[in-house]
């Protein structure tokens, strides 16, 4: 018997598709990664099982980065798997070609990557050769069972959905060929002058970057004006109330232009720009009668909508400071692990349809729910039947291949306490958008004093809470904000009808316009999803209108990446763009390829692509134009031959250390232009903007030249690409007689000048581990008084030194202080492996066997990846029971390890002769090896006295290295030609 493979998105489709199947297919028996019965075998990926690459004979390995292997675009692409899911792929493959398989069903998720993810996964279970089955598609905008029936009744065929894969394809090709291209050539570009100074550039990212670094040269280039207002205190029968002077005549169409033809942002009509009007307004105004209109009429205020993603991230970042990424995973959370929301990765914020009766089961779950603080709001709802049909909520036009974020049927427990907020969050933005709207009085009040033939209106507005409404869910934010209404005086004093009041006082306010905010992750999200909007084209606008800058599911990660990639820094709640992102601005708008830069390339990728889904367009044409974009940009880079590039530059305050005349900035450099400052007597000194890759501030570059050194910074790179950190110091050179930029690894070598050192002033850290001496701060480094030449003590006599930044770890005074009085610092978790690039955490330990600081990993909690659980009440003591009684059973344990195997001795790798004449001829771990070279480079002292990142070979070693010298970011990829298996 013949079966049909159902391939789903993620397992709780899969799990849904059983469900809604078995009434009318059969059962399905239940296997590790897939579900079958007599007609059906459905299994699901977990996103992304396979990514695009250029073919093996396209793909660059060495020279990468230089103009000479550029542009890079294949003729056709190969796959390869996704490496953390290669087990799921294999998986999903083997079903995928069984014999008994002749038809497959298309049940990823009903959009482009839905049909990317799928198409993927086809092609590489068929190989060169193909797979030769035919396909159909299961196109869902809801999950309910019958919903679920339905899509099976209607598959759609494999034609239909060609323009839909096409478009998924050449979207998806177009990101890797400007991706790759782009970054390479501004990488290549910024890296001529010597080092690697890796320049990422993306279809998504730069915009991104782009309206983050035009927002801050707003702020850097705003000019406070000061502006008056006319704040008032009216005497009424009934009390006191405020009003605020405002001119009646004032449009905004009519406001004063700007220098540039712009309407001026900061008119208003309540702010007067000169004093001495202001102060007359005021004075004319002050004890004087006034007669009162007043305007009243109620206003509803509705719920919110329902969440989607980039809302809720918005949202979670305004209201617990949770960055998107912490959102992210803690809604994933929530859906994965606890099952208590729905699909979080969604852009839509509407429920189909059909969900209603789910919706009302929802209802009930939390009305009998044990959350004490909403259960009642919810049990309202299901009292009072407010879950019924409402376009606003319930709408299959706006349901895209996902619906909005709601809580599931099943209630969570043992959540931590970020999880618990966000989903009381969610819970409580569902239950609001079914109750009514919240109901107010609003007031709008004009006081009018008449003085000397002259007119002088003060507003006041004032907003009462008549029935709270969906505001009841949010008890406490409603009372603060009613509270707030009286702090300002809002909830205003009833005024008779033809009463006068009196303006006893009447003051003048001075105020400054202030700059626009930085973005935080909340506003930043905002611009993103609405980066269709800038844009003047229609037809692109139109195409943008619903995706804007990526899509929900990456906009975290695209700002994660360029805080990784140092181009933003996170400070507070605030997003600030470093040098290097106004550098690439810069060169971009320098090299004229601002396209990579702007919102409409994306607009333009939209349209094109929503044309080709329709049959307009052609998938050749479209890939045709993406290649001629990507030479295009690599051209532009390639034939760029001026010294600098255009751009708005700094003048330093600090003169030149040379001459004293003036430095300036310019694309690569920091450099003099003498005391005239048109650079016709400058003496040729400077230096590089981006020594290793990592630019300088420009208040960095100010204190370098100030104080001929800066740093320890953190942040390069070596030409092999491992990141570094070292101090920055400018240093006289005799023969060029200049100064010039060194890097200053903090290799302390006094003990070889003989230079004496002096710690008089200095509080002492500890006691040195070693000898006991006093351990103080000196250069990038933890010493011991002993271990470098003093008054006292002119030759050392002690090795203790220890840096003060180790991978990345800035380690703090009272951490060295904390080692040195018990042994152990505290656990730090900003270690950078040097081999794995990837962050980790530790202690520092003083090892006293080795003679030096080491790590001491923490033990996982239970051997699990996920934090440890919250408990309630008498959850924790039985716990320890539990822990008590399995207590004698552990003491077991030695002598179970002690029936285990041994490891054969042949379990490693085998050196290579030359490896072996050094660290002997014994299979060996990789990591062994490292060790074994490490001992043997430092029992014969073949560190580089003037760069102890270098290693010199001897006559055993150089065999090994294949020349006379190497860097320590070398040996483990020079240790690896060197091993093989046994």
């Amino acid at each position: 018997m013949t079966k049909t493979l159902v391939i789903a998105e993620k397992p709780s489709v899969a799990q849904d598709i059983v469900r809604a199947l078995t009434p009318v297919a059969g059962k399905f028996d239940k296997h590790d990664e897939h579900f079958e019965n007599e007609s059906y075998v459905v299994t699901s990926a977990v996103g992304h099982l396979v990514e695009i690459q250029a073919p093996e004979e396209f793909d660059v390995k060495r020279g990468k980065w230089s103009f000479a292997n550029l542009p890079v675009i294949p003729p056709h692409f190969d796959l390869k798997p996704v490496d953390k899911t290669k087990t799921r792929l294999n998986a999903v493959v083997k079903q995928a070609k069984r014999k008994d398989v002749t038809q497959l069903i298309n049940a990823c998720d009903a959009g482009r990557e839905g049909e990317l993810i799928f198409r993927l996964i086809e092609q590489y279970a068929g190989g060169k050769s193909g797979l030769h089955k035919p396909v159909k598609r299961l196109w869902l905008q809801s999950m309910t069972p019958q919903a679920i029936r339905d899509g099976f009744d209607a598959l759609r065929t494999e034609k239909q959905m060609q323009g839909l894969a096409d478009a998924a394809r050449s979207r998806s090709e177009a990101d890797w060929l400007v991706g790759i291209n782009g970054t390479r050539a501004m990488t290549a570009f910024n890296s001529r002058d010597g080092g690697f100074f890796l320049t990422t550039v993306g279809r998504v990212q730069t915009p991104t970057l782009s309206v983050v670094v035009e927002r801050e040269e707003q702020i850097r280039k705003f000019v406070s004006r000061e502006y008056w207002e006319i704040h008032g205190s009216f005497a009424a029968e009934a009390g006191d109330y405020p009003g605020k002077w405002f001119n009646p005549d004032w449009k905004k169409a009519n406001a004063p232009l700007l220098a540039n033809g712009e309407p001026d942002p900061e008119q208003r009509a309540d702010r007067v720009w000169n004093e001495q009007e202001a102060r007359a307004i005021a004075d004319a105004s002050r004890g004087k009668p006034a007669t009162v209109t007043e305007e009243s009429k109620p206003t509803t205020q509705a719920s919110p909508m329902l969440f989607d993603l980039t809302s809720l991230q918005r949202e979670a970042n305004g209201r617990f400071g949770f960055s998107a990424k912490t959102t992210l995973a803690l809604a994933q959370s929530l859906y994965e692990r606890h099952k208590a929301l729905t699909y979080p990765r969604t852009d839509s914020r509407a429920l189909p349809e059909d969900y209603l009766p789910v919706v009302k089961q929802t209802m009930g779950m939390l009305a009998n729910s044990g959350m004490k603080h909403l259960a009642p709001f919810a049990q309202q709802a299901v009292d009072g039947n407010y879950v019924k049909p409402n376009k606003r909520i319930f709408d299959n036009a706006k349901v895209s291949d996902h619906f909005a974020i709601i809580p599931t049927l099943q209630a969570p427990s043992g959540l931590s306490d970020a999880e618990q907020k966000l989903y009381d969050f969610v819970v409580r933005r569902f239950m609001s958008v079914f109750f009514p709207s919240a109901e107010y009085q609003v007031t709008t009040r004009i006081s009018t004093v008449e003085q000397g033939g002259r007119k002088y209106p003060f507003r006041t507005d004032g907003k009462v809470l008549v029935k709270p409404g969906w505001l009841a869910i949010y008890g406490k934010e409603a009372q603060d904000d009613e509270k707030e209404d009286d702090k300002d005086g809002k909830r205003l004093v009833p005024v008779k009808p033809g009463e006068i009041v009196k303006a006893e006082s009447v003051d003048t306010k001075g105020l400054k316009t202030r700059p626009p905010a930085r973005y935080s992750e909340a506003t930043l999200l905002g611009a993103m999803e609405g980066a269709g909007k800038t844009i003047d084209d229609d037809e692109l606008r139109e195409a943008m209108q619903e995706k804007g800058l990526g899509t929900p599911a990456t906009r975290a990660a695209t700002i994660e990446g360029l805080i990784t990639e140092k181009y933003m820094l996170r400070e507070g709640r605030e997003l600030i763009p470093t040098a290097k992102a106004f550098q690439l601005m810069t060169l971009l708008r320098g090299l004229g390829v601002e396209e990579l830069s702007k919102a409409e390339l994306t607009g333009e990728w939209e349209y094109k692509l929503a044309q080709m889904e329709k049959g307009a367009l052609s998938r050749d044409a479209f890939m045709r134009e993406i290649a001629e974009m990507t030479e295009h940009i690599v051209k532009k880079a390639k034939e760029y031959d001026r010294d600098t590039v255009p751009g708005d530059y700094a003048t330093l305050q600090t003169p030149c250390p040379n001459c004293g005349g003036v430095v300036k900035e310019n694309y690569r450099r920091y450099g003099c232009v003498g005391k005239s400052g048109t650079g016709e007597d400058a003496c040729g000194f400077s230096f590089g903007k981006s020594p290793a890759g990592r630019t300088f501030e420009v208040a960095e570059a100010e204190a370098l030249l100030h104080d001929k050194h800066i740093g320890p910074l953190e942040g390069f790179r070596s030409k092999a690409g491992w990141p570094f950190t070292s101090e920055i110091v400018l240093k006289f050179d005799e023969e060029a007689k200049n100064w010039k930029l060194e890097f200053d690894f903090g290799d302390d070598k006094n003990g070889d000048t003989g230079e004496i050192v002096d710690f008089s002033e200095q509080d002492t850290v500890g006691p040195c581990p070693v000898c006991g001496a006093p351990v103080f701060e000196h250069g990038s480094n933890y010493v011991c008084e002993k271990s470098v030449p003093t008054n006292a003590q002119p030759t050392p006599s002690c090795t203790f030194k220890t840096g003060k930044i180790i991978l990345q770890q800035p380690v703090e005074r009272a951490q060295m202080e904390k080692l040195l009085a018990t042994g152990k610092t505290d656990l730090l978790d900003k270690f950078v492996s040097m081999r794995t690039r990837r962050a980790f955490k530790a202690f520092l330990t003083w090892n006293a066997e080795e003679g030096k600081v080491t790590f001491e990993f923490a033990p996982r909690e239970g051997g699990s990846k996920f934090p440890p659980r919250k408990t309630f009440g008498k959850a924790a003591p039985a716990a320890k029971k539990v822990a008590a009684k399995k207590t004698p059973a552990a003491k077991k344990a030695p002598a179970a390890k002690k029936a285990a195997a041994p490891r054969k001795p042949g379990a490693g790798l085998k050196p290579s002769d030359s490896l072996a004449a050094v660290i002997g001829a014994e299979p060996v771990a990789r990591t062994e090896v490292i060790k074994k070279l490490w001992d043997y480079i430092k029992a014969n002292g073949l560190q580089d006295a003037a760069n102890k990142r270098a290693i010199n070979a001897d006559a055993k070693l150089k065999p090994v290295f294949g020349k006379d010298q190497v860097t320590m970011f070398e040996l483990a990829g020079i240790v690896g030609k060197h091993l093989s298996a046994p």
